[in-house]
């Protein structure tokens, strides 16, 4: 089985609750799939997601690996501060990019200002040396 990601636009989760939003992206981390979400969550929301994966971890899901990416201009001059400030008041939470994974997949997520890596375990790996442990004991 591949590696499979589903992009979320933020116009999916526009009109959810808050309890929705989070429901809606857990489904699909506990389906397998990376999702990359057009925008953000808010803070409350992040902090809500982790805490329900908390709570939901068990022998088949593992927790996620969450990382936010939101561009943050610096040194502009007085008008395109300006006009950067209308967009933000604009689109809001649409900025940025979310990526929320299984963390059985995903096993890390490095940011830096030029790109994203994230780095991946293969699960068919995972499960052969679960298969093997268990054999040897």
């Amino acid at each position: 089985m591949g590696l499979t990601l589903q992009f979320v636009p933020y116009i999916e989760i526009e009109n959810l609750s808050s309890l929705g939003r989070i429901k809606k992206l857990l489904n699909a981390v506990k389906e397998d799939k990376i999702v990359l979400l057009e925008g953000r969550l808010k803070k409350e929301e992040e902090v809500e997601l982790i805490k329900t994966t908390m709570e939901e971890i068990n022998s088949e899901f593992k927790g996620i690996e969450l990382a936010v990416i939101y561009p943050e201009p610096h040194n502009l001059d007085f008008f395109r501060n300006i006009k950067q400030n209308f967009i933000n008041a604009l689109l809001g939470d649409r900025q940025g990019l979310t990526i929320v994974g299984p963390a059985s997949i995903v096993k890390e997520i490095k940011k830096d200002p030029n790109r994203i890596q994230l780095f991946t375990e293969d699960k068919k790996r995972l499960k052969k040396k679960k298969s093997k442990a268990a054999q040897t004991s």
